[in-house]
């Protein structure tokens, strides 16, 4: 049975419905599948085992906040190594984010779409039922699949704390 929440995010003025229940430090990190910009199948966890992976949620990469989020980690991730890998999910079509990814030189971060399962956005709690996109969300997962950091923003025009995110992150590969 899928849970659905108020009171948690407005949009327009008024309470969007929330998907899914909020995922918390400590749980093990649940599988999803999401699609890369070719409609291929990946499974953000287990495609990534054994590394550490930043997971950002946002609403569409066709927005200014969105667009200057996936840049800021796409930046990051040059100076990261091979054991931290970044997600960015959205529920854009691939053929926008893939798009998007190439008149924006984003090529260090793996950009995802939930748009047809929402299996991501349902399991970490980040669909918003209205308007069928992703509320702002920050995750990080360690090696051991467990959730080692969970950030949800308050509203969809606000942006994560990069330098925590990274440093967290970082902390994680030592």
């Amino acid at each position: 049975m899928t849970i659905e929440r108020t009171g948690i995010i407005q949009l327009a003025g008024k309470d969007a419905t929330i998907v899914g229940a909020d995922v918390s430090i400590g749980d093990v990190a649940k599988e999803f599948r999401v699609h890369d910009l070719d409609w291929s199948i990946v499974h953000g966890i287990a495609n990534t085992a054994g590394r550490i992976r930043i997971i950002a949620a946002v609403p569409s990469l066709e927005t200014a906040v969105c667009d200057r989020e996936a840049r800021r980690f796409n930046q990051a991730a040059t100076g990261l190594g091979e054991d931290l890998v970044i997600e960015v999910i959205s529920t854009d079509l691939p053929y926008t984010q893939k798009r998007w990814c190439g008149a924006s030189g984003v090529d260090r971060v793996m950009v995802l779409s939930d748009h047809l399962l929402a299996e991501f956005g349902e399991k970490y709690g980040c669909l918003i039922k209205e308007r069928r996109i992703l509320r702002r969300a920050v995750f990080i997962v360690d090696r051991r699949d467990r959730i080692a950091y969970a950030a949800y923003m308050p509203t969809l025009g606000e942006e994560p704390n990069y330098d925590e995110v990274l440093k967290v992150a970082q902390g994680l590969t030592a």
